[in-house]
């Protein structure tokens, strides 16, 4: 599992944060890819593309899994 640090922001979005992570090339994929139902956070499918990812969160796609930290 990787780790995502704020950095001192109280969130990324989860959009950016698949393009952060390179799980996808643009941000029309990382948007196509939620509308898909492809990604999860803490074990639940999210649709919601520019959902507010917060520290503690666990966001996941196929095999892959970041967990985002302050």
């Amino acid at each position: 599992m990787e780790i995502f640090n704020l950095d001192g922001h109280p969130h990324v979005e989860l959009c950016d944060l698949l393009k952060i992570q390179g799980w996808a090339e643009s941000g029309a994929m990382a948007k196509a890819m939620i509308a898909d139902g492809l990604v999860q956070v803490d074990g639940v499918v999210e649709t919601r593309k520019r959902c507010k990812i917060l520290a503690g969160k666990t966001v996941s796609m196929g095999s892959e899994t970041v967990r985002v930290e302050e």
